[in-house]
């Protein structure tokens, strides 16, 4: 998509998400409960891109690949394998934040 106010719907509609890995695009398939392939941009300053997906990976929540294996991936994806991606707890966060300036 060139641009979009939101792919919302799109995301709730597709049956697989294939992904740069900016974190927005990643955070919001994977809490649609999309599977996710992460295509990495190996261009991007200090390859940051890389290091959000292997994490991800890591944890069981996406495939990851480049530009080149991309076609490879798809062919070779077990998608049954992938963990669903817990919900996130902003009360934890705000409960630190609190904490951390003092107000309890």
């Amino acid at each position: 998509f060139r641009f979009k106010d939101s792919l919302a719907e799109d995301l709730r509609r597709a049956d697989l998400v294939i992904s740069h890995a900016g974190a927005g695009s990643c955070l919001e398939t994977l809490e649609e409960g999309k599977p996710l392939i992460v295509v990495i941009n190996e261009k991007l300053m200090n390859n940051h891109q890389l290091e959000l997906a292997k994490q991800l990976h890591r944890d069981g929540h996406v495939l990851y690949c480049n530009c080149s294996t991309l076609v490879e991936t798809l062919q070779s994806m077990d998608l049954s394998t992938l963990k669903p991606f817990p919900p996130g707890q902003p009360e934890k966060f705000a409960l630190f934040l609190d904490k951390a300036v003092g107000f309890e």
